[in-house]
This record gives structure tokens, sequence and C-alpha cells, in this order.
């Protein structure tokens, strides 16, 4: 008879440690609005993953890296004829630094954990690739940052708003990931089937990525600052196009006001969506999910109106990108209630089994 040898899978440890990580990226999404909206992006010329982790200690290493800075369009355009001095960029390096070293962070506490958890054999039968995935997915989104950044240090005043939109959308998507992982594994914890995406969760969590990827236009366009008015846009319903020469699709992708009026309206169709899927959460005894998910969504288009009638205010602004970020949490967390068995059981983050 071979020796019986018990599971050490610890499905419940491995979905508190993603939980960790999921907060973790919030603070990232944070931050790098922070770092978007005080024009930071392009402050550090170079990426050096190691000796990049210290800021500049000494004045020498001060006037180098104000130097390089010194060499963008950025600067040559905007921030030097403005009389930018080193005690200025330090205030923009700091939000960059910031934003790169917690993006290093979070590498360290999802590899170090997942390690650790692998060896032991902790992690349950299946989601190893999963976890991997995810991995990799980080090690994109470092990539991805940089060639965003590179595009505002060679080519522009500001970083492209596709590669900016590009960089958003890889971090909430592994948000989401880390979500949906960590309530399948609390699943797993309490004895019950992993959840799928349905076809109404599918078409809502569409109409939400689209519905970010436009944000994420709006914020590398700067085209919150096309009107602050609402609902009217400059006192009219239709703004009209601000730059001419575009074609039809460019024009939905480049231009600041129909950028805007894209972001502005679409947000009713994202907010049906959630509507529907919130009385379907209803249904199947999933109300703790509805809440959150009508809470977020409505807070989130409060936000966005005294964003624009603020005229991008950096509080608001950043609180809105925060929100925004909270929303796909409430929508994953949703989808994956109807998409459970016996649905009604995991409408609750905290239940442990």
């Amino acid at each position: 008879m071979p020796h019986y040898r018990p599971s050490t899978a610890k499905p419940l440890a491995v979905a508190r440690w993603l939980w960790v990580v999921a907060a973790m990226v919030l603070g990232i999404v944070v931050v790098g609005g922070i770092t978007r909206l005080t024009e930071s992006g392009v402050s550090i010329t170079e990426w050096k993953p190691v000796s990049g982790t210290l800021p500049p200690l000494t004045q020498g290493a001060w006037e180098e890296e104000f130097a390089k800075y010194r060499a963008t369009p950025q600067y040559i355009l905007i921030n030097g004829p403005a009389g930018m001095t080193l005690e200025t960029y330090k205030s923009i390096f700091f939000w960059e630094w910031v934003h790169r070293l917690l993006a290093r962070s979070i590498g360290l506490v999802f590899a170090a954990p997942m390690l650790l958890f692998w060896l032991r054999g902790q992690i349950p039968a299946g989601y190893k690739p999963r976890l991997m995935a995810l991995l990799a997915l980080g090690a994109l989104q470092g990539a991805v940052g940089w060639w965003m950044v590179k595009s505002g240090i060679a080519q522009d005043v500001k970083v492209s708003h596709l590669r900016l939109a590009t960089h958003l959308g890889v971090a909430l998507f592994t948000l989401a990931g880390l979500v949906w992982t960590a309530l399948d594994l609390q699943a797993l914890a309490r004895g019950k089937a992993r959840s799928r995406l349905t076809g109404l969760g599918a078409l809502a969590g569409l109409a939400l990525a689209l519905q970010l990827i436009w944000g994420a236009f709006m914020a590398g366009l700067r085209a919150g600052h096309v009107a602050q008015d609402w609902p009217l846009m400059n006192g009219a319903i239709w703004p009209g196009a601000t730059q001419s020469g575009r074609g039809f699709v460019e024009a939905l992708t480049y231009d600041p006001a129909i950028v805007h009026f894209l972001h502005r309206w679409f947000a009713l169709a994202v907010l049906i969506a959630v509507v529907v899927v919130a009385r379907r959460l209803k249904a199947i005894g999933a109300r703790p999910a509805s809440i959150a998910l009508h809470s977020a969504v409505g807070t989130q288009i409060l936000l966005g109106i005294a964003t624009v009638m603020t005229g991008v205010s950096l509080h608001i602004a950043v609180t809105h990108q925060l929100v925004g970020a909270l929303l796909v949490v409430a929508m994953v967390w949703s989808l994956h209630c109807l998409g459970a068995p016996q649905s009604g059981t995991q409408g609750d983050f905290s239940r442990k089994g």
C-alpha cells in the first residue's frame, strides 16, 4: 500500500497574500496618478532596476540627474522657460522615484512569497500556471512603464497617451487577475468550485474596460481641461473637434474634446451594465457585492464630474483614479459571484470557510 501523504496546500494563506499584493497595486495606481498629474513621469531619464533603488545622495549626483532631465523636450519647451530650479526638479523626481520603488516592492512581495509557497508545496493544484501568469504580467508592466516613459524623454513634452493607456490597462488587468484568483482560492478553502466568466459578466467587464481605456486617454491628452461645465461642454452638447485633419478613428483616440465627450457619456453604458449585473446579484443572494458595485460606480461618476468642474483638481483627480481601480475590484467580485456555483455563498470577501 502506498503511503498516504495529506495535502499541504494552503489556499487561504495564498489568497491572503494575493490580497496584500492587490492592495499594493491599488497604491501604485494612486502614486501613478499623482506622478502623471504633477508631470513627474519623465523626471528620471534612465532605467536602473538595481542602482536606481536609491535616490541621488549627494549634491553632485543631483546635479547629474538634473542635467539629464534638462535634455528632455519637457524641460526644453516647458519647464526650462518657466525657470525650473534644482529644488523644483527634486519635487517631481520624488514622485517618479516613489512610483518606481513601489513597483520594485510589488515585484519582491509577489515573487518571494510565491517561491516560498511553491517550495513548501502550499500552492493548490492547478494554480501554479495562474500565479506564473500574474508574475509575467508584473514583469510586462515594468517593461511597458519604461516604454511609456521613453516616449516622453525623446519624442514629446509628455508621454504617449496610447502608451499610458497600455500601462494603466496592464496594471488594472493584473489587479483583476489577483482579485479573481484570491476569490477562487477562498472558495476552494470553503470546498467550493472555482468561478467562470459568464456572458453577462464578459459584456459588463468589456464596457468597464473601454471606459477605463478612454479615461487613460483623457489623462494622457489632458482632455479634462477641454471643458469645465457639466452636462454640457463649453455650453454645447457636442464640443466639436479641437484638431483638424484627422480621420475618424484617429479623432476617437487623439482629439482631446472627442475623447472627453466619449469618456463622459460612455459612463452611462457602464452604469446600465452595472445596474443589470447588480439586479442579477440580488437575485442570487449576493447583496454585498451588489452594494459594493453600486457604491463604486456612483462615487466614480460623481468624482468624474467633480474632476472636470474643478479644472482637474489634483486631489479629486487622484481620488477619481483610485475609485476607478476600486470599481475594478468591485466588478471582479461581482462577476465572480455571477459565475460561481451556488453563487449566493460567495457574496462576502471575509468568509474563510
